[in-house]
């Protein structure tokens, strides 16, 4: 038995390596930057304006905060895929600074004070699904305006930059390294000529790197860093090994020295996981640990996370579900479960017949493969008054209810430098103890979001703290007793966007770790909703937020859901919902086994009748009847797991045709992609020709032409970040690659337009673009859009409204009504001026409504496309053809949006007066004349196009 253990675990050693995808070059993904630059230059559509719609008051994840020591109301934040942005308000308004960079990745930000030089090293220090990687160190020295990359570009992901205080051109960074491959260029590298070069001063091995530094504040040249061994795979994440440990350092970062040794007293195993550090004097240093080493057996059941005070041996089922969610989830959790098992899914199991709540342990059991016998040990505090010759644990218990199962993504500790025995630990929710850690209270209140990933303490006013977590910023003026939310910034990260059909339409949206959100498409973009109490936006779902399906004949029934399948159907008008996963039948049927669900579980809402819902796992499922019940058609249509700790060999995107009934798409996460033509009665592999094992992020059954199917391929998952976007004209029996003129970039999505099958939209995990030729070309947006990953896609055909769902910057849309007719008319003439709107005249013209209010100006917005850029003349036309304005405006190639003021001169007025003695154009109280009512053209050389004013 032993014998074949062994073999089957070398075979599949040797499949992952073989498997083993090659990551990007440095030099390919700088040279994909420098080609999106120069695409940008000349895109078509650089001059569509996108404008962000929110929403910002649930806010996306945070990874750093850098206060002025000198005026703490004067800060920077960094978003984790939301770049940098800056208040001189205390947080009252923000303003981004890292939108002219060419990425919003940051892992960590540091500022030199007083000369204004701001660092950011980019790639976030996490781990998580979604923790985009970097691009090296930038450096700025005119707050943010320009950005100068300074190197390390191969590091990925960034742990801490520590500038020295007596010399600000020497800096020490900290490099994780990749998240998803191995490499070198990771460790501590510091330079002393202001990042113009770097010297690696430690390095590991290949596979680990630093993920946290701090300097003594009486000494900065005593320095302490923690490395960090990490393995993360699509299908399993391995967060600690041997190469985790402390070292030191007593000259500047020059030298490092191991300190957590064998006879250190901390924790030494291959389960030591990510550590915190915090140094309050060159002798007292606090570690926060995640140590996944086992507790002893017969610690197994300590705390309130066991069966054993749960009791579920010798309950009753009906007993068993009346436990609470928390209660369960917090078992879950700390026990090591799979992630995907929750209160929900459980207590489903348990309604289902699956199991009695005596079978729950070996049910849960032979559904996941890393299930622990004993849970891990978890966080752990230590401290050294010794400079870190030795170390002592501070508390004598467990912290359990910190970590859980998931201290890779967390790991910040925090000493006031004013009480040596004040410190705060982060997790999901915010510890702090005033005894030196042997005792801790909890800190998070109901308006602080959980997953605390940041922390300033402020270190000459007591209580003073500024919290960064996955729903954005709190402040506290009294020790965390009470906390001012400040999420005014619009750096939601979202998955998946939707929109329903009513007037005005809603958006809908999926969120990391900020459930569901949905709300007007034109909401007001302030804070007006303060004086109603009623934020635009409404919360509709906890979790992870995912895809959404909204049912076109009664917009208030919505399916949705959280990560790994946990999906509802919603009646808003009822307000009720009904949970739908699927679950296997009861065994002995053949088709018993557990479904495996993405976390990111594809739903569809098929378009030839509303009751009936696709729901994608490792097999495809159907409903006839809006969930309620479910068949099986097809079979495991990936490439059939992999041993590990997340769900893998999952469905990832699904399509229907539009113009058959039955005519399915199916992509995976391991690189399948199949179809049927009959309703799921028989499958066909088409992706045999397109590059293997790759995560299918979108495959699309085109709306224009029924043998049309567009897929694109996502390597994110590999640290592989080319572009790969195809197209078929035959229901997938051949391929062609589209993306020849696309920057290189990990590809999310893909859309059609909604009037011309030329048009098509893309996403990337560093902007969006369009093609006018089905893909033979690109063009990049780039108005009002920084370069920051786009998840989803989605187009209002009654508007042609275009949203994009970003990873980290909300919501944006812009209207692309004219792309399709600058398509459709192949841009042949020199110039096109598209339709103006008509305008209402108002007397109010150059008048305000008090004089405390802003004078009203209207405006005529001309949208044309140009052949060639340069210099236009354009003439305001009567409508009888006399000029009555002349603009000289410059234009580049393609789109352009110009704007005229609707103004006139006297003399212009006086002839039209003269002319029409019917006429009243009174001078404005702000000294201009405006057209009065009329039809009017702008022109254009030989083009021209009229408007109205009535």
């Amino acid at each position: 038995m032993l014998f074949r253990l062994c073999i089957a675990f070398l075979l599949a050693v040797s499949f992952r390596v073989s498997a083993q995808q090659p990551s990007t070059a440095p030099e390919a993904v700088q040279e994909a930057l420098i080609q999106k630059e120069k695409g940008q230059q000349s895109s078509l559509v650089k001059n569509l304006p996108f404008e962000s719609i929110g929403p910002k008051v649930m806010s996306g994840r945070v990874v750093d905060i850098e206060v002025n020591p000198e005026n703490t109301s004067e800060f920077y934040v960094g978003y984790a895929s939301g770049g940098v942005w800056y208040t001189k308000n205390n947080g009252a308004s923000f303003n981004p600074i890292l939108d002219s960079a060419p990425t919003q990745n940051v892992g960590d930000i540091a500022v030199d004070w007083p000369t204004k030089t701001i660092w950011v090293g980019t790639g976030e220090n996490n781990s998580s699904r979604s923790s985009y990687a970097g691009i090296g160190i930038l450096k700025s020295t005119d707050q943010g305006q320009t950005w100068q990359n300074m190197g390390l570009k191969d590091s990925h992901h960034i742990g801490r930059i520590i500038i020295d205080p007596k010399n600000p051109e020497t800096v020490i960074v900290g490099v994780a390294g990749h998240l998803y491959s191995t490499n070198t260029e990771r460790g501590i590298y510091k330079t002393t000529d202001g990042g113009g070069t770097w010297e690696q001063k430690l390095f590991i091995n290949d596979s680990t790197g630093i993920i946290d530094i701090d300097h003594a504040p009486n000494n900065p040249d005593v320095l302490y860093a923690s490395s960090w061994t990490r393995d993360r795979k699509a299908w399993n994440f391995n967060g600690s090994g041997l190469g985790s440990a402390i070292y030191k350092s007593s000259d500047a970062g020059e030298h490092w020295t191991k300190i957590s040794t064998e006879t250190s007293g901390f924790p030494t195993h291959d389960g030591v996981g990510r550590i915190g550090l915090a140094v309050f004097s060159e002798s007292v240093i606090y570690a926060l640990l995640d140590n996944q080493h086992r507790r002893p057996a017969e610690d197994a059941s300590i705390g309130n996370n066991s069966f054993n005070t749960m009791g579920p041996q010798a309950m009753p089922g009906e007993d068993f579900l009346k436990l609470s969610d928390k209660k369960i989830n917090a078992f879950l959790k700390t026990n090591g479960f799979h992630e995907k098992y929750r209160a929900e899914n459980v207590k489903q199991i348990i309604r289902s017949g699956l199991a009695e709540p005596s079978e729950l342990a070996d049910f849960l059991k032979s559904t996941n493969a890393m299930l622990f016998e004993t849970p891990v040990i978890g966080a752990e505090v230590y401290k050294s008054s010794d400079g870190g010759q030795t170390w002592k644990k501070t508390h004598d218990h467990y912290i359990d209810d910190l970590y859980y199962s998931y201290g890779y993504y967390f790991g910040e500790i925090r000493v006031d430098l004013q009480n040596e025995n004040g410190i705060y630990i982060l997790g999901v929710p915010i510890l702090k103890s005033k005894d030196g850690g042997k005792t801790f209270t909890s800190i998070s209140k109901e308006n602080v979001h959980a997953d605390h990933q940041a922390l300033w303490v402020n270190p000459n006013k007591e209580g003073h703290l500024i919290d960064g977590n996955d729903g954005g910023l709190n402040m506290s003026y009294d020790d965390g007793e009470t906390w001012e939310k400040l999420n005014v910034n619009a750096v939601g990260q979202f998955y998946a966007i939707n929109v329903d059909n009513q007037s005005p339409y809603n958006v809908y949206g999926g969120l990391q770790d900020n459930g569901v959100w949905f709300g007007p498409h034109n909401a007001k973009h302030d804070r007006s909703w303060n004086q109603s109490g009623r934020y635009p936006w409404e919360s509709i779902m906890g979790g992870d937020g995912m895809k959404i399906e909204i049912d076109n004949r009664n917009a208030n029934i919505i399916y949705t859901g959280y990560q790994f399948g946990n999906y509802f159907r919603l009646d808003r008008d009822a307000k009720s919902q009904t949970y739908i996963q699927p679950k296997p039948k009861p065994k002995p049927e053949a088709d018993a086994a557990p479904y495996r669900f993405n976390w990111q579980t594809p739903i569809l809402l098929s378009k030839h009748n509303q009751d009936i819902l696709y729901f994608g796992a490792n097999k495809l499922l159907r409903s006839l009847n809006q969930g309620s019940d479910w068949e099986v058609i097809s079979p495991d249509l990936t490439q059939g797991g992999k041993t590990g700790n997340v769900a893998y060999g999952t469905l990832t995107t699904l399509s229907e045709s539009p113009f058959q009934f039955g005519l399915l798409y199916a992509g995976s996460d391991d690189g399948l992609i199949h179809v049927s033509k009959n309703g799921g009665a028989t499958w066909e592999r088409i992706s045999d020709a397109l590059p293997r094992n790759l995560w299918v992020s979108r495959v699309v059954a085109s709306k224009h032409k029924k043998e049309r199917v567009y897929v694109t391929l996502n390597g994110y998952r590999w640290d592989d970040f080319n572009s790969y976007v195809y197209v078929s004209e035959n229901y997938g029996e051949t391929w062609k690659s589209i993306e020849s003129s696309l920057p290189n970039a990990a590809v999310n999505v893909i859309v059609e337009d909604e009037n011309s099958d030329a048009i098509l939209y893309l996403g990337t995990d560093n902007g969006a673009y369009m093609s006018f030729s089905n893909g033979a070309s690109w063009e990049a947006f780039v108005q009002g859009l920084p370069a920051v990953a786009v998840h989803d896609m989605v187009i209002h055909k009654e508007s042609n409204d275009l949203l994009l769902a970003t990873h980290g910057r909300s919501i944006y849309k812009t209207n692309v009504q004219h792309l399709y007719k600058m398509a459709a008319d192949s841009l042949e003439g020199e110039v096109k001026i598209f339709p103006l709107k008509t305008i209402k005249h108002s007397s109010r013209w150059g008048d305000s409504y008090s004089q405390w209010s802003n004078t009203l100006e209207p405006e005529l917005e001309i949208e044309l496309y140009a052949k060639e850029g340069g210099v236009k003349t354009i003439r305001i036309a009567s409508e009888d053809g006399k000029t009555l304005k002349t603009l000289s405006k410059t234009v580049d190639k393609g789109y352009n949006k110009l704007t005229y003021d609707l103004t006139i001169s006297e003399k212009i007025r006086n002839k039209l007066v003269k002319k029409d003695k019917s006429l009243s154009i009174e001078k404005a109280k702000n000294n201009s004349y405006y057209l009065p009512k009329g039809v009017y053209s702008v022109i254009i050389g030989d083009y021209k196009s009229s408007f109205i004013i009535e």
